[in-house]
Parts: C-alpha cells; structure tokens; sequence
C-alpha cells in the first residue's frame, strides 16, 4: 500500500521508521489507518521532514509524524537537551523547571519532558498545573536552576504546539547554547536514544509556594501604591483567552489593591481549543471582541488580555467618542515607558544609572523618551531574549526600568527575563489608575505623550516567498538594498545605513563607515538592514528566520499641536506609509 500511494522519498522513509521502530502501538495503528485512508497529503505533510528545532525550541501542529509535535518530537528535543546539560555541568546537580499552558497535549508534554530529564539523572521541577511563561522565567532563578522549560505555541492557532527552552538566567537560549543544545538534539536520530522511563523521586512538584514568590515579585514593580489605593475601583476588564492569564492576573491585580476587576467569563476557563476565538492572539481584534462588548456594556476604564502563555498582552481604551479602540505594541510600550519615566522621575529614583531596553524595530519614540530623562537605551535584535541578555551584562552596574518591543511584549524590572504579561498588566493598570487620579483619560495621556515628544506611527508589510525560489528572492531583494540603497524616502534623504550582517553604520553625508554603537551587545550578526531619512523616517528590511517571509518596517514621524488633531494626524501618517510601500514597490 505505501508503495502504491508514490510518496516524496524522506517521507516515505520516515513512515518506515515509525512502522518498523520501537514506537507505541497506538500510533502504529493511527499511522497505518493514516496510510489506508490514501491521504497522501497529510502523510507528506508529517513526515517528510524532521520537526525543526530551533535555536529557541520548536513550533509545530500536533499529530503522529516526524514532522509534528507529539512524544517522540518532545522526547528527542527533550533527550538533547538532557544529553547537553550533562555535558555542561558534568559532576554537578542539574535542575529544570517546567510549566506548560492550556493548550491540548500540553500536561502531557510537561509530564514527558519531565521523565526523560529525571531519567538522565537530572532534577525537575514540575508545576502541577498551567502557568504563565514568565512564572517559569522566574521559576528558573527563583530555584537556581539550569535551565527551564515552557510547553506552548504562544498565540498560534489551536492546531499547534510548542517547546521552548530557557537557561539559567531565565532567558531563552542564546549562543553559544543554542545551537549546541540544537546540535545535541539533531544527534538523536533513534528512538532507542530516548530514556522515556521516568524516576519519580527526582520529579519536584512545585505550586502554591512559587505562586506566592512571583506575585510578591509582581507586586514590587509598582512605582505608586498611594495612586493605586485612591483609584482601587478603577474599572479593568481582563480577559485571558482561555489561556494561562486566568491563573495569575487576577490574583495580581487584587494584590496590588484593584478592587473592581471584571473577568469575560466565556473566555476565563483555559481550553486548548479556544472555542470562542478564531485566534487566540491579543493582537487581533476578533480574539479581543468579548472584552470590548463587556467594556462598552460596563462603561470600563481599561481593556486587557493574555495570550494563551501569557507573555503577550493586548490594550483598549475608550477614544474622545466613546468608542473603543485597540492600541498596538508599539504604543503600548511607549505608554508604558512614558509612565515609568514620569513615575521613576517623581519618586527620585533616577540617579543617571538607569536604562530601557527595545528592538531595533520597535518604535524610536523609547529612545526620545529616554533620552529627555537621562536615561540609556539599548537596542537589541528582534527578540526578547537579546533584551534579556542586556539586562545580564549590566546587572550590578545599571538599573533596569522597562523595555519592550513592537509585538504586544513588555517586561517592567528584572525579576522575569522574557515577555511578562501578568507584570505588564498590573503596570498598565497603574498607569490608568495615574490618568485617572489627574482627571485625564487613556486617550489623553497618548495624547499627551505625542505632543510632547511627537507623533510617531509605524507600519509593517509582510511578504511572503514560498520555496527555494523564494528564499532566493528575498535573498536577492537584501541584496539589492544593499547595492543600491534608496537615496530618498518620501521625498526626505536617506542620510544614515545600519547593516547588521556587518554590524557597520554608514553615514551617507560624509560617507564614513563606522561599528553600530554597542552593536555587540545583546546584537549578533543578522542580515538586517535600516535605513534613516532627515524628517525622522525609519525604514527596515528583516528576512523572517523561522518563516518563508521578509518583513518590512517603517516609522514615520510628525506634530501633534492638540489632541483634537489627533485623527487627522494619524491619517495623514498612515497615508504617508502607504505612499513609502508603493514607492518601494513592497507590497
């Protein structure tokens, strides 16, 4: 039968692999009912290839194959690891935490990766139930472990499921870790390698008590607990899209002295099947429907939700007409900054050690905040975990205050080192409950950051080139922009390049050719490049490292004289990026 369905060789293969190899009967079965069905679509589609693991960890649909996330993807991704660790710190106790989310399969995952660890000798701590990824960021610190664990696919589609890897500081992998740990994993080659008989004795299971800790750590980012008490009835509805937020938003919330949260019920019970949401992603106005219906119904003061890991957080607020309205990551994060800024300076806590940190995508409205306050910003790739590697080479010398980065990910202290949303919730809370102590909305206070500093809008295109002929034409569209880069944007001159495959910086009026200032730290080579105009346009080309797609960015700048021009003067920005995409021919 499986000659007769003329299957792509590798996966033909693989499927004998899995038929005649020391796999469970179970998914013997499933893979022969697979092969009766003649699908030979979904067949190719699970096994032509390995399921890629990544400098980060994995991403992947469930089901049966190579190619998809179930026990035998994990427990190879889990045995390199454990083959790595003992490398590493060899005659010494190895400790990993692991947390997992409310997706479907994630207990079970949890529950794998954590047998195969104490079956190679290593010690594990296993929270008996899901928990936000930055509580196992925490975790990993909290305990002195490592390395740590989180199972999740973060805000993909409820057909997937994910693995990701942190290390001892509480980031994800970073080089030269990952891709070591990568190469450990790819050297597993037969199932016989992996240990999948668990020692109970060395599994830990962990709950209530580091609950405590990472709220108690939560708590203590608060810059104004007096402004908190006065607008405790502040109106807040929060919605943790059947994830993970359920477990610790609300209880954080409380702590700081919220007394009037408003949970969307439909979405509160976490459920890998995300029954309500096309896609469980803040970042999308469907996903964020329930919470806005129920802010309108309430007359609320705020409008917050999770993704499934709580690591992302999306934002509304009420516009001068009394609609609700999604603010997006850049935004967030600069009304975050804006706040922190202001709050820091009021309390004389800025002592000209501080900083923020952000990718060099995000938008450079951080870096003119920062620099009117005397505080640092640094620039780090697109990633959280490069912002996380910041924060450990200035730790004990510099203070950090917040940081964040286009794609609705925001960390406030130091007490996580990745995405924190249950953190960022509580800070967007505080920062409402200060608006609203000044007799001003949300509204207002964007508003009054623009005015201050300037409006700042950006855009994004994504384009996607499937295939090796693909990947060669976005190969060949960097290469072009390197060759011959534009001159003008909008009518405004280009007057600076940063490459970052080369980490050079080229100042196109005087022609010299500098290193990015600390373009060492937190940055590795990475073939991206910018491009700067004189009215403050910012244009950026980044091939997608895990995705057939190049994405293009673009920040443009103008004044905001008052908040009833608002409107206006965002139109006239978006149009202005419209005009840069057809200009540049990205669409």
């Amino acid at each position: 039968m499986l000659k007769q369905l003329k299957l792509d060789a590798a996966a033909e293969k693989n499927i004998k692999t899995w038929l005649r190899g020391k796999y469970d009967q179970d998914t013997k079965d499933q893979l022969q009912q697979l092969i009766d069905s003649g699908n030979v679509t979904q067949l190719t589609d699970s096994f032509y290839k390995n399921l890629e693991f990544g400098t980060g960890g994995m991403r992947g649909e469930l089901g049966i194959g190579s190619n998809r996330m179930n026990r035998y993807t994990v427990g190879a991704a889990t045995q390199g690891l454990a083959n790595y660790l003992n490398k590493v710190f060899e005659g010494q106790e190895i400790k990993v935490a692991i947390a997992y989310d409310s997706r479907n399969y994630s207990p079970e995952f949890g529950q794998i990766a954590a047998d195969i660890l104490s079956a190679n000798g290593i010690t594990v701590y296993l929270y008996k139930a899901l928990r936000p990824t930055p509580q196992l960021s925490f975790t990993v610190r909290e305990l002195g472990c490592n390395a740590g664990i989180v199972i999740t696919a973060s805000h993909n589609p409820r057909e997937y499921n994910g693995y990701k890897v942190y290390w001892n500081d509480g980031s994800q992998v970073v080089a030269p870790h990952d891709k070591n740990i990568v190469a450990e994993v790819n050297a597993i080659t037969n199932v016989k390698d992996i240990k999948f008989r668990g020692v109970k004795k060395r599994i830990k299971s962990i709950g209530e008590a580091l609950d405590k800790k990472y709220l108690k750590a939560v708590k203590s980012i608060a810059v104004s607990p007096r402004t908190i008490k006065k607008q405790k009835d502040l109106k807040i509805v929060f919605s943790p899209i059947h994830g993970t937020g359920i477990t610790m938003v609300p209880a954080a919330l409380a702590q700081l002295g919220f007394e009037n949260v408003t949970v969307v019920e439909a979405q509160a019970t976490p459920d890998g099947n995300f029954p309500t949401v096309v896609y469980p992603n803040p970042e999308e106005k469907e996903a964020m429907t329930m919470a806005l219906e129920l802010a309108k119904k309430i007359d609320a003061d705020l409008v917050i939700a999770t993704d499934p890991d709580s690591d992302r957080v999306g934002m509304g607020i009420k516009n001068p007409e009394g609609e609700w309205e999604l603010l997006n990551g850049n935004q967030a994060a600069s009304l975050i900054i804006y706040y922190l800024l202001k709050a820091w300076k009021k309390a004389g806590k800025l002592t000209g050690k501080e900083f923020v940190a952000k990718t060099i995508v995000t938008t450079d409205l951080i870096d003119a905040m920062a620099e009117k306050a005397g505080v640092k910003c640094y620039n780090t790739l697109t990633g959280f975990k490069y912002i996380a590697q910041v924060i450990r080479e200035k730790e004990g010398q510099e203070t950090f205050i917040g940081g964040g980065e286009e794609s609705y990910g925001y960390l406030i202290g130091d007490k996580v080192r990745d995405k924190d949303a249950i953190a960022s919730c509580a800070m967007i809370a505080e920062l409402t409950a200060f608006a609203k102590q000044k007799g001003i909305s949300l509204f207002d206070f964007l508003s009054e950051m623009y005015k201050q500093f300037g409006f700042y809008y950006e855009g994004l295109v994504s384009v996607t080139k499937k295939g090796k002929t693909g990947a060669e034409e976005i190969q060949q569209m960097m290469a072009d922009f390197r060759a011959n880069p534009p001159k003008s944007i909008a009518g405004s001159k280009v007057i600076r390049m940063d490459d970052y495959k080369s980490l050079q910086r080229k100042d196109f009026k005087t022609g010299e050719v500098t290193e990015i200032p600390g373009g060492k730290l937190g940055i590795e080579n990475s073939n991206v490049l910018q491009f700067f105009t004189t009215d403050g346009t910012k244009f950026t080309c980044r091939p997608s490292g895990t995705e057939p797609k190049i994405k293009f960015y673009i920040g443009v700048k103008g004044k905001l004289k008052n908040k009833s021009e608002f409107s206006s003067t965002l139109a006239s920005l978006k149009e202005k990026v419209a005009s840069i995409v057809t200009e540049l021919n990205l669409g």
